[in-house]
């Protein structure tokens, strides 16, 4: 009987050292990382393409999906950048001035590994432009603003200690171009290159802008600048026009303005009111363009407002302001200079009509006296003569 259980034992230890056995566990699973990873310029000013090749030896996971789990970053950000990819490749934006690091591991499924996801090592490249130039000689106080959602205008100062030959080239790139552009209308000042007129830019809304200036000098190489922005976010609309102030009674005001012009979609501005009265000034916006306010004294003799627009939030991340509207105001007491002003006209008319018909009625007694006596005379000739 011993022998019998001791038999149904090995039975059971074999039965379960075969299942377990037979079956390898997630830590002898392995799988390499991606081959030949490298990142690649294709020549549009800060817009890279990431790429690589399937890791050697996947021929044990042919049914499975396998995925690459790609970081990358400048390499003075504090923060990666993922991305979850079944894809070779992957392309992103970033900062020429600085160098980039990335790196990707592959990953395989949990239901390829008997229920957790494994990871291979990591592999790494970074990506430098050429360095060419001290630090000084690049532009400084580049400066891009959008006019009015319309038309685009960047200027930028010369570097520090470049020589005098050193001139300065733009050149920009967006998606939806074959290859980068040089700016074909240049603001010159004093025979330099100082900035650029573009012309119009089609589909270039909410995408990526890329710039670059870089110089030419035959003393020393001049350092490239790079920059990268989306053309929303730098629009300086118009400023408001046609503004009104209506007192409606005693406390309400009404300050009401029309839409600047352009192609800006009225749901995108937003609006600074800068309100005066008397000595008091206060500021406040609104998405809508007009607004009632409440005075605070019934005896405030002088109200004004002015009013700037700019791009909100729902159109964009950020803005330009605009300049300000030219003020509109009103006055407490205009009602008496209307007053003096019509009145005092209309009493020396009054007055010069009035002598005027004085001196014609006085005329007119005195020629109606003289016929009456010339009359009176008449009959009293024809009587002393009968």
């Amino acid at each position: 009987m011993a022998f019998i259980h001791l038999d149904v034992r090995c039975l059971y230890t074999l039965i379960i050292c075969t299942t377990f056995g037979s079956m390898p566990s997630n830590a002898e699973i392995k799988v390499n990382p991606p081959q030949d990873f490298e990142i690649v310029d294709p020549g549009y000013l800060g817009y890279l393409s990431l790429q690589w090749q399937p890791p050697l030896f996947l021929d044990n996971f042919k049914e499975c999906t396998i995925e690459y789990e790609l970081k990358y970053r400048n390499i003075d950000s504090k923060h990666w950048k993922t991305i979850i990819t079944k894809n070779l490749h992957y392309k992103d934006g970033f900062d020429l001035n600085k160098g980039i690091e990335a790196k990707i591991h592959t990953l395989l499924p949990a239901q390829c590994t008997n229920g957790s996801e494994v990871r291979s090592s990591w592999s790494e490249t970074t990506y430098w432009t050429s360095p060419r130039g001290n630090l000084e000689t690049k532009i400084q106080d580049m400066d891009c603003v959008y006019y009015n959602w319309q038309y685009l205008l960047c200027s930028w100062k010369s570097g520090m200690g470049v020589h005098f030959d050193t001139n300065y080239q733009l050149f920009y790139w967006y998606e939806g171009l074959n290859h980068a552009i040089q700016c074909t209308d240049y603001i010159n000042v004093n025979g330099k290159n100082m900035g650029c007129r573009f012309p119009y830019l089609e589909s270039s809304d909410y995408k990526d802008f890329y710039i670059c200036v870089n110089g030419s000098s035959e003393s020393h190489p001049i350092r490239p600048s790079y920059f990268i922005f989306q053309l929303q976010n730098i629009v300086k609309p118009l400023p408001p026009d046609y503004l009104s102030l209506t007192v409606k009674n005693s406390e309400e005001i009404n300050l009401k303005w029309s839409m600047p012009k352009g192609p800006i979609p009225a749901k995108c501005f937003i609006y600074e009111i800068e309100f005066i009265e008397d000595d008091t000034t206060w500021v406040t916006t609104t998405v809508e363009n007009e607004i009632q306010i409440t005075r605070t004294s019934n005896e405030s003799q002088k109200l004004c407002f002015l009013v700037r627009s700019k791009v909100n939030m729902y159109c964009s991340d950020d803005g330009i302001w605009s300049e300000w509207s030219d003020e509109q105001c009103w006055k407490g007491d205009i009602w008496k200079e209307t007053l003096v002003f019509f009145l005092i006209p209309f009493a020396f008319v009054s007055l010069f009509v009035l002598v005027i018909t004085c001196l014609l009625l006085y005329k007119q007694r005195a020629l109606l006296k003289m016929i009456f006596h010339t009359k009176k005379e008449v009959f009293s000739h024809q009587e002393t003569f009968c």
